[in-house]
């Protein structure tokens, strides 16, 4: 059994087919799935997913950095009105994104800092974005990390010494499928050894980050949640694990750091 920590099934490219990736995911042994909010209209359409597949799907609800100018004060109350419902599950997708600057920085820095506050007033653990900004994101984090029960550092893809900064902080880190890929991947094989069994958590981040070295490689290159297990094989291998051992401590991780309920026996069709 897995969790997927990480699915972006708002997408537009799972609109015509969602049942049947819900069912290839739970044929290979996905039993829930975190559908990310990225966006304020992202956040509410996950929330709306979430209730669509009660036990199997939940929700994140945030603004990412690309969307940081649509922060205003109507999307704050939008925000904090999701996060009163219990199938929202974590404050973000949030965080900063220097490597393509969609939006200015100071407006990522600020958006960034708004939306841990609802995190901290709701209780909510962090599902965090980082790229080529460690240095601001790590003290902004720093400011808030002993007020919120956890934080994830999702799409980990950085150094070992951003990775140690992360553990200093108590945080958890999400691996995703850039580990299969050999042309910017080759260093996560080291790392993801000294990652600390109980803060290690994987997930697609789908449709995004098809794994390279699938086989049979999909011809339409989405990535779903039923690829998971690829990385969670690929994963026990270099950390010198089994799949049953990664299978089992990332899935007690997610269920414990988000606070999922036991899978509902892998069901997949939406609620009546």
């Amino acid at each position: 059994m897995l969790i997927d920590i990480g699915a972006n099934l708002t997408h537009e490219s799972f609109t015509a087919d969602l049942e049947d990736v819900l069912a290839r995911a739970a044929h290979a042994g996905v039993a829930q799935m975190v559908v990310t909010g990225a966006s304020r209209e992202g956040s509410a359409a996950a929330l709306a997913l979430a209730q669509l597949y009660p036990g199997r799907l939940f929700a994140t609800a945030g603004v990412h950095p690309h969307h940081a100018t649509e922060y205003t004060e109507e999307a704050e109350a939008e925000l904090r009105a999701l996060h009163v419902h219990a199938e929202v599950c974590a404050l973000g997708e949030t965080g900063l994104d220097y490597h393509r600057d969609f939006s200015p920085r100071p407006a990522q820095r600020r958006a960034f800092e708004r939306q841990l506050e609802i995190g901290v007033a709701f209780g909510k653990p962090l599902f965090l974005h980082q790229r080529e900004a460690h240095a601001d994101f790590l003290a902004i984090l720093k400011q808030v990390r002993d007020r919120v029960p956890a934080a994830l550092v999702h799409c980990f893809t950085d150094s070992r010494e951003a990775l140690y900064d992360y553990l200093d902080l108590d945080c958890h880190i999400g691996i995703t499928g850039w580990l299969c890929d050999e042309r910017r991947g080759q260093h996560l094989r080291e790392l993801v050894r000294e990652i600390p069994g109980n803060r290690l958590l994987i997930e697609t981040d789908c449709p995004y980050l098809l794994p390279r070295n699938l086989n049979p490689m999909p011809s339409h290159r989405r990535n779903e949640p039923m690829y998971l297990g690829h990385i969670a094989e690929e994963l026990a291998r270099d950390r010198g694990e089994t799949y049953a051992e990664v299978a089992a401590c990332t899935t007690a991780n997610a269920r414990a750091f988000f606070r999922l309920p036991d899978s509902a026996g892998g069901a997949y069709l939406r609620a009546a």
